[in-house]
């Protein structure tokens, strides 16, 4: 594929982004004197940049989102023609792909019956912290307006949910935060910290209910929790942990949220992660795989009992859920969604990331027997983790700056894959792979293959 821009175009389009663009987290003081990278072209899981060098894209578009992969016709052709038919009317009213990606999605959420359309993650899970402060306003008298969130998890970057942030990096500087957030201890068994419980899913969950009663549990009314820890270090939760967590909510009348911004839409070989525990969430928000990046569009889910709290008397002007995202009323994004999801369906894409998701754990656990700096090995389907470590006996972790440096080879060979960084004091040190659900086997060694000479190169 011949993508190469002109060289004059090369220059132009190099100076304009480094005039103009301010990049996502990004610290532009090195494109001062190296130039940034910009992206032209993409097909199935390769990607082209200006320059012309071929990638293999090992995280679906850099933030775990493109789960089709690149250059899918179809969904564009979905989107042309709903903009052509109707491009955008407030959320206040329906639509057609609205109401019929409601209901496709539904049929796939058993228990779950209501949608709430908004454009990013970081918007679907303020919904969940408002609907949850407006409850106890005006059903609990004020009580039960606590928001409890994990250690290592993320949910998002707008101020709200920044206060329910378990990264502290990611935080940083960004205070002061509302008011009303309490974290519950991380449930990573490799950094266990109750090394004498028998029984170490049991216990940390156990440790939620440490903390719902130093609280008060009339206090708390929201557990906001990943099913699969994501930039935090991707994080499988342990056996017997959302057993005991589901447990612990009912038992204090605590809502459960479940965000699937990174794990929804097939990410670990189910529609959602929590479907591979058996949970039964009160919310489910999600986002990024929703329209493999095709659209912006983002989710709000809850149960009918909940949505049914919101329903009063119409004469009180406030007792309805007065929010509104604008570019939620975008049609591109359901219409778009509706195509993601029939091809995820037709392409038998869960089938594939389990298969294939098996594959990619195996050849990590291979490279573990061969590299002394894999400390662990973990995830679901198509969503894994590499820890890295100075010693494996005491299990210091890997300075940030070579895990960077792991990731950099890869880059230079044509490989991006993902790490923790700038989100955990001392503990940036996990390697994150979450190619497009469309892998195929050859895919899959490359991208090993590309660690392990990686791993060779930086640490000797």
């Amino acid at each position: 594929m011949n993508v190469i821009a002109k060289p004059n175009d090369i220059a132009g389009l190099i100076e304009a982004d480094r005039a103009h663009v301010w990049h996502h987290l990004s610290q532009h003081k090195p494109y001062e004197t190296i130039d940034p990278r910009i992206m032209i072209e993409g097909r199935g899981m390769r990607l082209w940049d200006a320059t012309g060098k071929e990638y293999l894209d090992a995280v679906s578009g850099g933030v775990w989102t493109v789960n089709v992969g690149y250059g899918r016709e179809s969904i564009a052709n979905a989107v042309r023609d709903q903009l052509v038919k109707l491009n955008y009317f407030a959320g206040s009213a329906g639509s057609e792909p609205g109401a019929r990606f409601a209901q496709k999605l539904i049929e796939k959420m058993p228990g779950l019956t209501r949608v709430y359309y908004s454009n990013s993650g970081s918007e679907a899970n303020e919904k969940v912290f408002k609907m949850v402060r407006q409850l106890s306003a005006q059903v609990h008298g004020g009580k039960k307006s606590k928001i409890l969130y994990r250690e290592r998890d993320y949910h998002g970057t707008t101020l709200g949910v920044l206060a329910a942030c378990g990264q502290p990096q990611r935080a940083s500087h960004y205070g002061p935060f509302p008011e009303g957030f309490v974290e519950v201890p991380h449930c990573l068994e490799y950094r266990n910290q109750y090394p004498d419980a028998p029984h170490y899913g049991i216990a940390a969950a156990n440790a939620i209910e440490e903390v719902i009663l130093r609280e008060g549990p009339d206090t708390i009314g929201l557990l906001c929790l990943e099913p699969v820890t994501a930039g935090g270090g991707v994080i499988a939760p342990p056996e017997g942990y959302w057993p005991r967590v589901q447990e612990i909510c009912a038992k204090y009348d605590i809502l459960l949220h479940i965000d699937e911004v990174v794990c929804g839409l097939g990410r670990t070989g189910t529609w959602f992660g929590y479907q591979q525990y058996g949970v039964k969430p009160d919310f489910v928000t999600m986002a990024k795989g929703l329209a493999s990046g095709y659209a912006a569009i983002s989710c709000t889910v809850t149960t009918e009992a909940v949505f049914e709290m919101f329903k009063n008397d119409p004469s009180d002007p406030l007792n309805y859920f007065r929010d509104i995202s604008t570019f939620g009323g975008c049609l591109a994004g359901p219409a778009a969604a509706l195509e993601n999801m029939r091809i995820i369906e037709d392409e038998d894409l869960l089938g594939n990331t389990t298969r294939m998701g098996e594959r990619l754990r195996a050849n990590l656990l291979a490279l573990q027997e061969k590299h002394a700096a894999i400390g662990d090995v973990r995830g679901v389907g198509l969503f894994q983790g590499a820890e890295l470590v100075a010693d494996r006996t005491t299990k210091e972790p890997l300075a940030e700056a070579k895990v960077q440096a792991v990731v950099a080879h890869c880059m230079k060979n044509g490989v991006i894959i993902g790490a923790t960084n700038r989100s955990l004091p001392g503990l940036n040190n996990t390697l994150c792979l979450s190619p497009a659900l469309i892998a195929t086997a050859d895919d899959i060694d490359a991208i090993t293959n590309a660690i392990d000479a990686a791993l060779t190169e930086v640490m000797g």
